[in-house]
């Protein structure tokens, strides 16, 4: 399925242009207890499909989820704020310094969650940040 979704992104020439201009694609990642009760991170495997395609671009573990806090989809807009503050971390800064990263996230809701991936990234001297989605709710 992870599959058919990355093709869905690679058919359009114009993401594929905007997206050869980065050097990192990375998934917001789950908590490691929520990654091992599903199974695998569907964004993960979708920004490692485009990786693979698109020529230029890494996919790199980057970012950790240290605390697995409450599902974003059981949370009214105010909460998700609240429930993603300081929750992911930069294993290592050296690897983004002055890079260009898209954050691949499966469905955009609030945006909670992309904006504070974005934000550690920026933090840790990541040069710009796209933010790429498959959906927005």
């Amino acid at each position: 399925m992870y599959k058919t979704f990355a093709k869905l992104i690679l058919k359009n020439e114009k993401i594929c242009g905007i997206l050869k201009s980065y050097d990192i694609i990375e998934a917001v990642p789950m908590h490691k207890k929520r990654k091992n009760e599903r199974g695998y991170n569907q964004s993960e495997l979708i920004a490692k499909e485009i990786a693979k395609h698109i020529e230029g671009i890494q996919y790199k573990k980057i970012l950790k989820k240290i605390k697995n806090n409450e599902r974003q989809s059981l949370l009214s807009k105010t909460a998700r704020i609240q429930n993603v503050k300081g929750v992911y971390e930069v294993q290592e800064s050296k690897i983004i310094k002055d890079k260009k990263i898209i954050l691949f996230d499966d469905i955009y809701t609030t945006g909670s969650t992309a904006e504070e991936c974005a934000k550690v990234l920026k933090l840790n001297q990541a040069k710009e940040v796209l933010v790429l989605t498959l959906a927005k709710r």
